[in-house]
């Protein structure tokens, strides 16, 4: 095990969630008072995505980011922020034989674009989903492209941005660490292992122990389940040298019929964390671990 383990927590994501608990963060002061609560129960990094505030559905908006950004900042400068690029890939095919006949879920934006709040906010941390996938049962897929990934990876470090390589399956880690080697990724390489979301990397430890396994040396990592495997994962990761991820954005309940709170989902993993013999790392800690400069 590592002596400090970070928490991460992934405050409201932008999957289909609202109708599904009674306290989803969806507006910007949610959201940042969200991150706040899981900042104060001892989560190192906050992971935020941007809703929009009359649907609730995911957003890229700049000025959403920088609202959440600024209400974080006013009254915590220290917990580090890692802003989702994940919006903009998103891919709904048409129905039977007219799959070009794109669904109203489709989003799809160049590198540039789909990167405007990391260029202008500057967080610490930015995400870079590494692959793409066929996303649940239906017609959608979230499609990143080997071209695409490069020109994100580039433009990512020009912005001073640590990206956090989000591995949804093996593929996703082979080409990650092409981008690793081909000096895209500066050290040391950063990667959350994403466990469960179909159709990706089914959630076992099996899965987790093998993925570990072909991460390259020197590599920080973390890993995560979703659902009611987010504890057993935490523990899991922990124990295989790595750090944690949890929160409302992976996982609605701290138990069988209870809800949960980011800050509620935060406390527990402190626990585990303890109970298992290491310490939560600090915001300032995980700066170290992580090769961060504190914006």
């Amino acid at each position: 095990m590592t002596p400090n383990v970070i928490i991460t927590c992934a405050v409201t994501g932008a999957g289909d969630t609202v109708d599904k608990h009674p306290a989803i963060p969806v507006t910007p002061e949610q959201i940042a008072t969200s991150a706040l609560e899981a900042a104060e129960a001892g989560a190192a990094i906050v992971h935020c995505h941007v809703r929009n505030p009359e649907t609730g559905k995911g957003s890229r908006d700049v000025n959403l980011y920088r609202e959440v950004v600024e209400r974080i900042r006013a009254r915590n400068t220290n917990v580090v922020i890692n802003l989702t690029a994940g919006m903009g890939g998103d891919l709904e095919i048409g129905t039977d034989e007219n799959p070009m006949e794109f669904g109203p879920e489709t989003d799809v934006v160049g590198p540039v674009e789909r990167l405007l709040h990391v260029e202008e906010l500057r967080p610490e941390i930015c995400t870079l989903d590494c692959g793409s996938l066929n996303f649940g049962d239906g017609n959608s897929v979230v499609i990143q492209t080997p071209i695409q990934l490069r020109r994100q990876a580039a433009l990512i470090r020009d912005y001073g941005v640590k990206p956090e390589m989000e591995i949804f399956d093996s593929g996703n880690l082979w080409f990650a660490k092409q981008m690793v080697e081909e000096g895209l990724i500066d050290a040391p390489p950063m990667f959350q292992l994403c466990l469960g979301i179909p159709w990706g990397a089914p959630v076992n430890p099996q899965t987790m122990g093998y993925l570990v396994g072909q991460l390259p040396e020197g590599a920080v990592w973390a890993g995560f389940g979703i659902g009611r495997n987010q504890f057993p994962m935490v523990a899991q990761a922990a124990l295989l040298g790595g750090h944690v991820r949890v929160g409302l954005e992976d996982n609605l309940y701290l138990e069988k019929g209870v809800y949960a709170s980011n800050g509620s989902l935060t406390e527990k993993a402190v626990k585990v964390i303890e109970i298992l013999g290491a310490k939560v790392a600090s915001p300032d800690d995980a700066r170290d671990i992580l090769g961060l400069k504190k914006h």
